[in-house]
C-alpha cells in the first residue's frame, strides 16, 4: 500500500490496479481511476473515484456486491476480510437480539431485492444498521438500487482513503 497520493501515483500499473480493486472490484472503475494518474492530491483522486463509482451498471453492482459479506457475518472467500471486519466493528454479533434481527433482516432483504444488503457500516452501531435495513425494505427497486450504489460508493471512498 502506498503512503500518500504521490506514492499511489508512483506505483506500477499492476500494483495500482490491485490497490484499487481492493477498494472496489469493478474492472471499469479500476481502469478509469488508474487512467487518471498522476493525481495532484488526494482530493483529486477521491473526486475521480467518486465520479466513476456513481455510474455502476447492474452487472458491475452485482459483481461488486459479491465482494461484501452480509452485515453481521464474517467475511469469507472472495471478500476483503480486513476491510469488512474494520467496517463492521460497531456491530456486536455477541448481542443475541441484534444478531438474530440481522439474520432475519438480511433474509427479508435478500428475498425482497435478490441481493445482499449493503450499507456503509463504518461508524454505525448494529441498531443503526438495523433501523436502516428496516427502512430500506420499504423502498421500491429503483430507489433501493440508488441507495446501494451510494453506499457502495461511500465504502469505496473510505477504503481508498485508508489505502492511500
Amino acid at each position: 500500500m502506498s503512503a500518500d497520493v504521490h506514492g499511489f501515483n508512483a506505483l506500477g500499473d499492476a500494483e495500482a490496479r490491485h490497490l484499487l480493486a481492493s477498494c472496489l472490484d469493478v474492472p471499469r472503475w479500476v481502469e478509469e481511476v488508474n487512467a487518471g494518474r498522476p493525481y495532484a492530491d488526494l482530493d483529486a483522486l477521491l473526486a475521480a473515484a467518486d465520479s466513476s463509482a456513481r455510474t455502476l451498471s447492474a452487472q458491475e453492482l452485482d459483481s461488486a456486491l459479491a465482494g461484501h459479506p452480509r452485515i453481521g457475518e464474517r467475511a469469507g472467500a472472495g471478500h476483503n476480510a480486513e476491510a469488512s471486519s474494520r467496517e463492521q466493528a460497531g456491530v456486536d454479533t455477541r448481542d443475541a437480539d441484534v444478531a438474530s434481527r440481522l439474520v432475519a433482516g438480511n433474509a427479508a432483504y435478500e428475498e425482497r431485492f435478490d441481493r445482499v444488503f449493503l450499507i456503509r457500516a463504518a461508524g454505525r452501531s448494529g441498531e443503526e444498521i438495523l433501523a436502516e435495513l428496516e427502512r430500506r425494505l420499504g423502498n421500491d427497486d429503483d430507489t433501493e438500487r440508488a441507495e446501494v450504489v451510494d453506499n457502495l460508493r461511500e465504502i469505496t471512498l473510505l477504503r481508498l482513503e485508508q489505502a492511500v
